[in-house]
């Protein structure tokens, strides 16, 4: 989220809007100064030519049978 520009303040919304947790602006900080050098190093490796790429799309359905609800896949 740093890496997208968010602010250490926008992130620390975003986590707790959406998980519900607390985080101090020092503990992402301490997140984000430990895996920026990680995403850097990343950035720059030089890419392969070929990558396999694999696709599936699976659709749930919440289907009840004898009183139960079991889940069902379809693909």
């Amino acid at each position: 989220m740093y890496a997208k520009g968010m602010t250490i303040k926008d992130i620390e919304s975003h986590i707790m809007e959406i998980y519900g947790l607390k985080c101090s602006d020092t503990i992402i900080s301490r997140i984000t100064d430990k895996i920026l050098p990680i995403i850097r190093e990343r950035q720059i490796r030089p890419l392969e030519e070929i990558y396999a790429v694999v696709f599936m799309d699976v659709i749930h359905f919440h289907v009840r049978s004898e009183g139960h609800i079991v889940f069902e896949r379809y693909s």
